[in-house]
């Protein structure tokens, strides 16, 4: 468990509530992201310093299994989402569009498109799109316009022009597990306004229906019915729960490896002479 400790603490800022042992780990773990984007606990497009503890909206430190990392294992994107009771970036047009640049381009996006495309051709999902180096280059090129679509329209033109904040605020602990699952389901339905308050998600979902409605032009009419429009939307829609379930409870795992590691090499270095 050594390593899976290590992986989670590249991620997460390794300081909690608690003082000495886990304060000395700050420069170790609270790396600034590898890019300038624009983070949700973070201030503007600014990285923060290495040694600064992430801080809750009223100056207390956030509890390590609280903290949100940039990347999730070191890999995927997690730039939309909020740390437990931080305060993040004021939204609008111009940090929105920001986001969803760097949401829509980052590395990983092409890494994960190319595996999905591996495996809609190796299943056939559309036999009209070939089999094949030819499908594969058919299945890759839509999948990347349909998740490029998908993110300019729920992260920046529907969430700016409505007033919407799409983030995901994570619930966190003490909250138990049942609450928190009803909780990322319900985030499909469910967004925040600019001033903080609760309001139907319509930029999320209704970028998610815009974006197979703008599919229809680029996919043959054999895989542009209702029935497989529909099907493609119930796929994103558990795509989502599926990554917001992963950023609500990754926190608490990576904090619990991160913590047990530590209690190992505090031993070993108590046991040498």
């Amino acid at each position: 468990m050594a390593s899976a400790a290590a992986a989670a603490g590249s991620d997460l800022p390794a300081i909690s509530t608690s003082a000495a042992p886990e304060t000395d780990g700050a420069a170790a773990f609270a790396q600034p992201p590898a890019t300038d984007a624009p983070t949700a606990t973070g201030q503007g497009s600014t990285p923060k310093a290495a040694s600064q503890v992430p801080v809750d909206a009223n100056g207390n430190p956030i509890p390590l299994e609280r903290r949100e990392p940039t990347r999730i294992l070191g890999l995927m994107p997690n730039f939309r989402t909020v740390s437990g009771g931080a305060k993040p970036p004021p939204p609008g047009w111009k940090y929105n569009f920001t986001v969803a640049n760097h949401q829509a381009f980052d590395y990983s996006t092409f890494i994960f498109l190319g595996l999905t495309s591996m495996s809609a051709e190796g299943m056939d999902s559309h036999p009209a799109l070939g089999k094949g180096v030819d499908g594969f280059y058919n299945y890759t090129w839509r999948g990347f316009l349909d998740k490029t679509d998908n993110t300019y329209l729920s992260a920046w033109l529907l969430a700016s022009s409505l007033h919407e904040d799409t983030r995901y605020y994570a619930l966190g602990s003490p909250h138990k597990i049942p609450t928190r699952a009803l909780y990322v389901i319900s985030r499909q339905a469910v967004a925040r306004t600019y001033a903080g308050s609760q309001t139907p998600n319509i930029a999320g979902l209704g970028g998610k229906v815009l974006t197979q409605v703008i599919s229809r032009y680029y996919y043959p009419s054999s895989t542009t019915s209702f029935d497989a429009l529909a099907t493609k939307f119930g796929y994103s829609v558990m795509r989502d729960v599926a990554f917001s379930a992963v950023r609500e409870f990754y926190p608490d795992i990576a904090a619990h490896y991160i913590r047990k590691h530590r209690a190992k090499l505090l031993r070993e270095q108590q046991q040498q002479p």
